[in-house]
C-alpha cells in the first residue's frame, strides 16, 4: 500500500468516525457524540461497541470516569521505549532488562512490546527479550532499516547470546522479517531458532485448516 492509499483510507476512517460522532451529537449532545468518535479510533472498536462504551462512561460516578482519564494521560506521559530491549517501561532500563535472574544466553525476538507481555503471561520463557517495533512490509514501505534491528545485532556481538529465538507473527510480513534476521544472525555463529505454529491446545484437527495442520507437523517434537 502506497502512501497514497494509506492517507485516503485515514480520511475515510476519519470520515465514517465523524459521520457516526456527528449523528450521536445531534440526537445526545456535542459531548456523547466526541466520546462515541474518540472510542473509535481504538482498534477493533466499531460504532455500536463505541456507543455502549461512551454511555458506561457516562453513567459511572465523576471520580471513576476522572480516574479513566487520568489513567490515560498518565500511560502517554510516563511511558517510553526501554533503551535495550524497546519494552514499554517508565524508567529507562525496564524491570526484564534489569532481572539478573534471566538467562542472559538466549534472546526472543518480537514485532511488538505487547507480544512481550502475551509470553511472559506462559511463564515459559526465563531469557531476554528484543522488540522490532514492526516487521518487513515493502508494500507498507516498511524495511529493515525501520526497525530495530542494529540494536538487536549490538547485544548480539555483546559475545553472551547462544540462541535467538525468532517469534514475529506467521503473516507473510513475520515470515520475511524472520528470514530477514536468520540470515544476519547465522554467519555469527548463533543458533537461531523459530516459534512452533499449531493446533491450539484444545483444537480439534477436523476444523483445522491446510497450513495450520502443516505448521503442527513442521513443528512436532518427540515424546
Amino acid at each position: 500500500m502506497n502512501e497514497q492509499e494509506q492517507t485516503s483510507r485515514a480520511a475515510s476512517l476519519g470520515r465514517r468516525q465523524g459521520k457516526a460522532g456527528a449523528q450521536v451529537a445531534e440526537v445526545s449532545g456535542k459531548a456523547l457524540g466526541r466520546m462515541v468518535g474518540a472510542f473509535m479510533k481504538l482498534p477493533g472498536i466499531g460504532r455500536k461497541s463505541a456507543e455502549r462504551l461512551a454511555f458506561a462512561v457516562l453513567g459511572m460516578p465523576r471520580e471513576e470516569a476522572a480516574g479513566i482519564a487520568q489513567a490515560i494521560l498518565d500511560l502517554k506521559n510516563n511511558s517510553r521505549y526501554c533503551t535495550v530491549c524497546n519494552n514499554i517501561t517508565e524508567e529507562e532500563i525496564c524491570c526484564i532488562c534489569l532481572d539478573v535472574r534471566r538467562d542472559n544466553t538466549r534472546i526472543c525476538v518480537v514485532e511488538e512490546p505487547s507480544n512481550i507481555l502475551i509470553l511472559e503471561k506462559s511463564a515459559t520463557f526465563r531469557g531476554r527479550y528484543h522488540a522490532l517495533l514492526g516487521a518487513i512490509s515493502p508494500l507498507d514501505g516498511i524495511g529493515p532499516e525501520d526497525l530495530k534491528i542494529d540494536g538487536l545485532l549490538e547485544r548480539l556481538r555483546s559475545g553472551d547470546i547462544k540462541e535467538v529465538i525468532i517469534a514475529t507473527n506467521p503473516t507473510v510480513k513475520g515470515e520475511t522479517t524472520a528470514l530477514y534476521l536468520s540470515k544476519l544472525i547465522k554467519p555469527l555463529g548463533i543458533s537461531v531458532s523459530r516459534i512452533a505454529y499449531g493446533l491450539p491446545v484444545g483444537g480439534d484437527i477436523e476444523y483445522a485448516d491446510e497450513n495450520t495442520v502443516q505448521r503442527a507437523l513442521e513443528g512436532r517434537r518427540e515424546m
